[in-house]
């Protein structure tokens, strides 16, 4: 095979605000700076990145944020130190940050600029997925501690919000979420307490989105439940846009085209599975079944290596798989190979859904991604529809929704959401082919070589 992306050095392609790009340099660079700010703008006298007007605003914003948690204590430890030492500590509020705008913009990086100079022990930097997993699971624990302490009294109701909301807020006084976004009918339901209970407790909350808060959950099933979230996101994150005209990831990011291979033929399955049993060292005794035992059940890997994976599309998008499937992917393998991937369309929403997802967890992980495809990434998305009207009235009548209704109008049943998304996954999907992505796993990297 062909040495991909040959003769493409690092500083090139740092030249243009993304996350990877930030991640690129070196940590001394950070360490020399006080804040988001000065760290930025020694980036921008390197020639690591370009200095963006729209970014620096965002950026003296970041600043002013980063110098009010200064000695930050949230209410619940001044608490505490009351009671400990009868004292009064004054209750200082502080308004977050919520960044939202188009793909590929730069918003994560400027988050991680923040995070990372900023002065607080406890913080946390999570994406917004992976948190909501692990409040979901936070509560499932509760309710079985509960069901057990209560024994045959189980009609007692006791609410879960509180105590795990405060148990998220001992563990961090900042949380920085990485792609804020609200799909699932039961993240919706729960936002708006569990939030409430976050700030409550002196939680501060940074956030990147691709939506403005008003487009949180855009034509969710019950949305109305939902909308006082947003007011309460409001009070207590500053909102700010960081638009461009331009995705930098496709601008700068030269694609490694031969680890994403079109279309789905004989001859690039054939290089899919070469390079698969390279990864392999050439022992293909060695490639077997391995079952991933989390969460009270069993899942099949249906070939691995050491930290390399195979799988087919069908294996990971055509059966019930959600976040915590492709997390637990994550947690073991550091490349994935993925043969026969389909243009996805309306017609399956479903299986697009759970592609977006899949690569959203893979993205934030820094997986490796090897695959073979249908068509190039830029069009495995199709809005053409033959049947999805259809399928949706089907569901509707499953749901007992009538047409007419503002339920009726739900992104479930229209794909809005997996339209919207699409932008988002397509890029990722390119700067995943990317050397600058590839070099943060040693693993990953070998993608590059003796190719």
């Amino acid at each position: 095979m062909h040495r991909v992306m040959r003769g493409v050095a690092l500083t090139s392609i740092t030249r243009y605000a993304t996350k990877v790009l930030y991640r690129a340099t070196s940590s001394s660079t950070v360490a020399s700076a006080v804040g988001p700010r000065d760290t930025y703008q020694q980036l921008v006298e390197e020639g690591k990145i370009d200095n963006d007007t729209n970014q620096v605003t965002i950026v003296d914003a970041l600043q002013r944020l980063h110098s009010e948690l200064k000695g930050y204590v949230s209410p619940t430890t001044q608490a505490v130190w009351k009671r400990l030492f009868s004292g009064r500590a004054a209750k200082r509020k502080i308004k977050g940050a919520y960044v939202h705008g188009n793909v590929g913009s730069g918003k994560t990086m400027l988050m991680d600029l923040f995070y990372d100079t900023v002065e607080l022990s406890n913080k946390k930097r999570v994406h917004f997925n992976s948190f909501m997993l692990d409040v979901h699971d936070k509560i499932h624990q509760f309710k079985k501690t509960v069901a057990k302490s209560l024994g045959k009294n189980r009609r007692l109701r006791h609410d879960p919000i509180p105590p795990v909301a405060s148990s998220i807020a001992s563990e961090a006084h900042l949380l920085c979420f990485d792609e804020f976004q609200v799909t699932d009918i039961a993240d919706a339901m729960i936002l708006k307490r569990l939030f409430t209970e976050l700030f409550n407790n002196g939680v501060v909350v940074v956030a990147t989105s691709n939506r403005h808060p008003d487009d949180l959950y855009k034509n969710g099933l019950q949305r109305s439940n939902f909308l006082p979230f947003i007011d309460v996101l409001k009070d207590h994150c500053e909102i700010l846009s960081l638009d461009a005209d331009v995705d930098y990831r496709r601008k700068v990011l030269t694609s490694a085209g031969e680890l994403f291979l079109s279309p789905n033929s004989p001859e690039n399955n054939q290089c899919l599975t070469a390079l698969f049993e390279r990864y392999c060292e050439g022992n293909t005794a060695a490639i077997k079944p391995r079952t991933l035992h989390f969460l009270g059940r069993d899942f099949l890997v249906p070939k691995a290596f050491k930290s390399v994976a195979w799988f087919t599309f069908s294996d990971l998008c055509r059966q019930p798989t959600s976040s915590a499937d492709y997390l637990e992917i994550c947690r073991h393998f550091e490349v994935v190979f993925i043969q026969d991937i389909p243009r996805l369309s309306l017609n399956t929403k479903t299986e697009a859904r759970r592609f977006i997802n899949l690569i959203d967890n893979f993205y934030d992980n820094r997986v490796g991604l090897v695959c073979s495809a249908e068509c190039p990434a830029d069009q495995l998305f199709s809005q053409q529809s033959h049947n999805s009207t259809e399928d949706a009235r089907m569901l509707m009548d499953d749901l007992q929704i009538q047409e007419g209704t503002v339920d009726a109008r739900a992104s479930i049943f229209t794909g809005e959401e997996e339209l919207f998304a699409y932008g988002r996954t397509v890029s990722r999907l390119i700067e995943m082919q990317s050397k600058a992505y590839l070099d943060e796993k040693s693993l990953a990297r070998d993608l590059l070589q003796d190719r």
